[in-house]
């Protein structure tokens, strides 16, 4: 799967010299051909020693895939097809998927607004026909 590697972002990209990975066997579907071909796929990125990203990119992926981590090296697995490409391809997906959401920035902070006035003024109003209805239905009339 020679290409130009994983584009986590618009600036950063993941050469496919840094990416590994190691074929076995799988479980699932296959008959006899199960016992026989190695088409179960790992690929595994060492984000903490790799020289492609920057810094501040590493420190917040690897806080949060904190608990996907072994020694800095993230790994995802796909066994699900018969075919060995297929499941480098479903592997790479995998990666890149979760490469761009540990990599995306953190959503800005929310402004703290007020309410307007008359949005306040028309929610007491509402309020008091509510209670009106209410009252109105209590059976004694005054």
């Amino acid at each position: 799967m020679d290409g130009p590697g994983l584009r986590i972002g618009r600036s950063v990209v993941v050469p496919e010299g840094e990416l590994s990975e190691r074929f076995s066997r799988s479980s699932g579907p296959g008959g006899q051909g199960v016992n026989t071909t190695d088409s179960r796929v790992e690929l595994s990125f060492d984000i903490g020693r790799s020289p492609s990203l920057p810094e501040t990119t590493r420190a917040r992926m690897l806080s949060r895939l904190e608990g996907r981590l072994v020694d800095g090296v993230v790994t995802v697995a796909a066994s699900e097809n018969r075919a060995q490409l297929a499941n480098r391809r479903a592997a790479r997906e995998r990666m890149e998927k979760l490469l761009v959401e540990a990599a995306a920035p953190p959503p800005r902070k929310r402004r703290a607004t007020r309410v307007s006035r008359a949005a306040d003024r028309r929610r007491l109003e509402a309020k008091k026909r509510r209670s009106q209805t209410k009252q109105g239905r209590s059976g004694r009339w005054d």
